[in-house]
């Protein structure tokens, strides 16, 4: 399965973190228009 998370602000990296847990054979990809990440999710 493939999950496309748009935003890598707190609310979208937590999505990808959380989507990651539950389901680790799953393909994430995060698309963010500008330099800044959020790393505290």
């Amino acid at each position: 399965m493939k999950f496309v998370v748009i935003g890598a602000d707190a609310a979208g990296m937590s999505a990808a973190s959380r989507a990651k847990r539950t389901q680790p054979e799953m393909d994430i990809t995060v698309l963010e228009k500008t330099m800044d990440v959020s790393y505290s999710a």
